[in-house]
């Protein structure tokens, strides 16, 4: 049988591959409704079309009138309740949340405790609220399956292991456009500079992530609560080829990694065929195309997010939040042109610094944490 498929954030780089490689897998895949944030509702509703989708919903009330002179025939629908009930409709089977930020932490959690599984982009949603999602998880029998291509190597490399023979996760992290700068080219990096990555395709927010290693920051508490590891197993090498997505250490220190050329179609593909494969459009991997797999340490003193990462999980409770909303308002306010790039890191760590922390949080707590964290961060400097 198909499996019953919504995407969420289905206009974003993460949503237009999920749709692709959909389309790809029209025998195994259905696709029933998709939802975005109503900034280019053309690309969405002509999704809709090329899906088939019995439902389109847009975040942004504002665009249900343009959405409806648009597409004829579908049920239309707007707004956070509307996205929520797509995700926990009986006949769903898996969500793939690829919204950009902490929008996407309700669907997620609703349909988490609806018991469907989750094909998980938004790597903010288990910053914000891992141990909430997880316990939810357990609760309900829902997966989460990862999207990230690190957290995806991972996932994979794990199958089948015993958790106690397993010593350390290796996060890889290509360095970004900022890897072999000087401190004089940092400390005038533009925002377009900062978008010029130079393996992957992600959108601007997690692009401008990268450049910073807050994206890796980011992954790292990630991993910490969708593995359920301690933070110090947790280890990050600048890997720029970007062809090994990541590994796992062994007690015995033997290694598994997982590596395929740098699409985020294999992942994708893979939350949807798992726990099988299938046949798919991307690229094989060509290992004459990449004589030479180097690595080195990420530079900590300069690219400070792994320390605050570390000190996030160090705190726990509500501190990781803080940390996701400060870097969401930073990074709006650098591409606004209203900061510069290394003050991303000072309006984080500024606003960490003044937030004290609420363990155990339910999801007011967590919430309300991330509203006093995006106002702090908007005048720390």
């Amino acid at each position: 049988m198909k499996k019953n498929v919504v995407i969420l954030g289905s206009t974003g780089s993460v949503g237009c591959n999920a749709v692709e490689v959909a389309l790809s897998l029209s025998d195994r895949i259905n696709v029933s409704a998709i939802a975005a944030g109503g900034n280019n509702i053309q690309l969405l509703a002509e999704q809709g079309r090329q899906l088939a989708c019995d439902r389109i919903v847009t975040a942004d009330p504002n665009t249900l009138v343009e959405l409806r002179s648009t597409v004829s025939g579908l049920d239309i629908g707007a707004g956070a309740a509307a996205v929520i009930d797509l995700v926990t409709e009986p006949q769903v089977d898996l969500v793939v949340s690829a919204i950009v930020g902490s929008d996407s932490l309700l669907p997620v959690l609703n349909a988490v405790k609806a018991g469907k599984d989750i094909a998980l982009a938004s790597k903010e949603v288990m910053v914000m609220a891992g141990e909430l999602i997880m316990r939810e998880a357990e609760k309900s029998g829902a997966n989460i399956i990862p999207l990230d291509s690190e957290h995806s190597a991972i996932f994979q490399c794990l199958v089948g292991q015993k958790k106690n023979e397993v010593a350390k996760l290796i996060l890889t992290a290509s360095g970004g456009p900022f890897l072999n700068a000087s401190d004089d080219e940092i400390k005038r990096a533009t925002y377009k500079q900062a978008l010029a990555h130079p393996t992957w395709d992600m959108g601007p927010k997690n692009t401008i992530d990268s450049a910073t290693l807050m994206n890796k920051a980011l992954e790292v508490i990630e991993a910490k609560y969708l593995f359920d590891v301690a933070p110090e197993t947790i280890e990050v090498i600048i890997h720029p080829q970007s062809v090994i997505h990541s590994m796992i250490e062994f007690v015995d220190g033997a290694m598994l990694a997982q590596l395929s050329v740098p699409d985020m179609r294999f992942p994708i593909q893979y939350a949807y065929t798992w726990p099988e494969r299938a046949p798919g459009i991307m690229e094989r991997m060509d290992f004459l195309k990449y004589p030479e797999l180097t690595f080195k340490l990420p530079d900590r003193k300069r690219f400070s997010a792994l320390d605050l990462a570390d000190a996030a999980l160090h705190v726990g409770g509500t501190m990781p939040t803080v940390l996701n909303a400060a870097n969401e308002v930073a990074v709006e306010l650098f591409s606004q042109h209203k900061i510069k790039f290394y003050q991303i890191w000072a309006i984080v760590e500024g606003t960490m610094a003044k937030h004290q922390a609420q363990q155990n949080p339910a999801l007011d707590e967590i919430l309300a944490a991330g509203t006093w964290a995006a106002r702090i961060a908007a005048t720390v400097l």
